[in-house]
């Protein structure tokens, strides 16, 4: 079995290899463009990690439906850069800010299609199970995000509710990844289905790990600009849960500094006011709770204690990111 520094190393040099067509340069340069920007690729380096736990033979066969995966991820940000107006994205300008909002919409189109044809490197006879969980994974992200922007328009929503939104924005696709792996290397049903609701549980405890890290997290590490999402008055997991256990004479408190021209002293009172009602303390508790259940189900997989070992440290590799 691969050490994940192996996997990691496979990922990384099979993106870099990655080609798209010259021409229209427009149109095909934003996807090397933002695939060169790193990040955790942690998509397929679970794919293959999955699929490692029960095949050895490494080949394009796994290699590029992983990379269908990351290449649909990116997409996912090219897109999400527009409506979030974000300016860079992993340190860099956002591909609609380095060229324009048209290019970056059909660029981000193209990288979509990108995805399924990495996709088809597949075994043929896998095709009949990968192709329909890709597809529908990828219509839930849609969702996700549709409900994503329903929330801006929203002055509060139930917690339950933003759960079941980073669940289809987030979570579905990192579970997904897990299976299709799981999938390609010939494991049981059961097995594949358990390594999905795994991934998902990591995906959550990502998403609000991801909500943390842009109020408080390095900007130099995180790749983009500190509260952004303050900003915007998006609804993360910190502002709903704030919302929730304050008082009545508090939330008026919080309206008021939300209502704050979006600048940095904007970002730096709202960051205060969760610091005072440990906002930033409970979302670690409860991505430490969401990446337990994801143990909780690790443990139940029948699977020997080496594909445990590598399953688990690939869940405190995921986890463990500067704040």
């Amino acid at each position: 079995m691969l050490q994940l520094e192996q996997i990691n190393k496979i990922i990384d040099q099979a993106i870099e290899e990655v080609r798209f067509k010259n021409k229209p340069e427009l149109l095909y340069a934003p996807l090397k463009y933002i695939l060169d920007l790193g990040g955790k690729r942690l998509r397929p380096r679970f794919c293959l990690t999955a699929y490692n736990l029960f095949k050895e033979k490494i080949d394009d066969t796994i290699i590029k439906p992983a990379l269908a995966l990351e290449i649909f991820h990116n997409f996912t940000l090219i897109h999400d850069d527009i409506m979030d107006k974000a300016q860079l994205r992993r340190g860099m300008p956002t591909v609609y800010n380095k060229w324009n909002t048209n290019v970056a919409i059909l660029s981000g189109d193209a990288m979509c299609i990108e995805s399924f044809q990495y996709l088809n490197y597949a075994p043929a006879e896998k095709l009949s199970q990968i192709n329909p969980l890709f597809s529908e994974t990828a219509l839930q992200v849609c969702e996700g995000q549709q409900f994503d922007m329903d929330f801006e328009e929203m002055d509060s929503v139930p917690m339950e509710e933003y759960i079941k939104m980073i669940g289809l924005k987030t979570a579905v696709l990192i579970a997904c990844s897990a299976k299709i792996g799981a999938i390609l290397g010939d494991a049981s049903e059961e097995l594949c289905n358990q390594l999905y609701n795994f991934g998902y549980q990591l995906g959550v405890a990502f998403q609000i790990q991801d909500d943390l890290l842009d109020s408080f997290g390095d900007e130099k590490v995180f790749g983009k600009k500190i509260g952004g999402d303050i900003l915007n008055n998006k609804k993360t997991w910190l502002l709903i849960k704030c919302q929730n256990i304050i008082t009545p004479q508090e939330r008026k408190q919080l309206d008021t500094l939300l209502k704050m021209d979006a600048n940095d002293a904007k970002i730096e009172a709202v960051k205060a006011f969760f610091k005072e009602h440990e906002i930033d303390l409970l979302a670690r508790e409860t991505i430490a709770e969401y990446n337990n259940k994801a143990l909780e189900i690790l443990e139940k997989m029948r699977l020997g204690k080496e594909q445990k070992q590598q399953l688990e440290s690939y869940a405190m590799w995921l986890v463990k990111r500067n704040y």
